[in-house]
């Protein structure tokens, strides 16, 4: 598996959605499609969901580099598999993978950033993988992944189902506060305007309910409701423009202290 950073879990929403799909998966007949399709903005938790559906049945994930080409995909894949002999042509390792990928083909391959391999001209070799191995492949990306694949009718057709990643719900920002910041009583008046003004995003509210609890800490509260937070709100718009006049106040305000 490759490197991750400690990951804080939540079980939100769009964790029961991927995880439904991986079993929905799982459980078809065989002459039905093996790929699945998760797709939703940046920030909506699609990358932890697929890391929660590892450790619960210790399925590999892979995301797409930037500068990935098809046999550094392949080679990243057989590492993912165990598999310690990652040499060779394009064509010997695809043989290699669909092998290992045959040995257990209830165990479901997840691939993040999955958009890269159709910009990049290859997801017809994740095609490849698929059909001769009948393993179930999840193709995680953004919104866009679903009009990308339009264009690939084998691989657009040969998905069983498509699921969105949605919004968080006030329920999912409860399941935030809890899992960032713990020993702190949120109120709800004040979680539901994080949820607005996050647009729903889980990165975003993520963000701000670390925000909140550095707020707290700082003025020695152990519960915050909307009336007594002054702290920041993250709502994924850029910060105003500085222009050179405030940035010389700032200075001289410096200088001065």
């Amino acid at each position: 598996m490759q490197e991750k950073e400690k990951q804080r879990f939540a079980p939100l929403k769009n964790v029961t959605a991927l995880w439904t799909l991986v079993n929905r998966l799982q459980q078809r007949n065989d002459d039905l499609p093996g790929f699945g399709v998760f797709h939703g903005p940046p920030g909506f938790g699609k990358t932890k969901a697929a890391i929660y559906v590892h450790n619960k049945c210790q399925a590999p994930i892979l995301t797409i580099g930037e500068s990935w080409t098809r046999k550094k995909f392949l080679q990243k894949l057989l590492e993912e598999l165990h598999e310690s002999k990652t040499k060779g042509t394009v064509a010997d390792l695809t043989e290699k993978a669909i092998l290992r990928l045959g040995e257990n083909i209830d165990r479901p391959l997840l691939i993040d950033e999955a958009d890269k391999a159709i910009d990049k001209g290859w997801i017809e070799l994740i095609r490849e993988l698929q059909d001769n191995s009948n393993t179930p492949i999840i193709l995680i990306g953004e919104e866009e992944l679903v009009s990308k694949l339009k264009p690939t009718p084998r691989v657009h057709d040969r998905v069983l189902d498509w699921v969105p990643a949605q919004p968080c719900d006030l329920d999912d920002t409860r399941k935030l506060a809890t899992a960032y910041a713990p020993q702190l009583q949120i109120a709800d008046d004040l979680l539901e305007l994080v949820r607005i003004e996050s647009g729903g995003v889980a990165r975003r509210i993520s963000t701000t309910v670390s925000h909140i609890q550095e707020f707290a800490q700082t003025a020695g509260l152990t519960s915050l409701n909307r009336s007594n937070y002054g702290g920041r709100m993250h709502t994924g718009r850029a910060p105003a423009v500085r222009y050179e006049d405030d940035i010389r106040k700032l200075v001289l305000a410096a200088r001065a202290a």
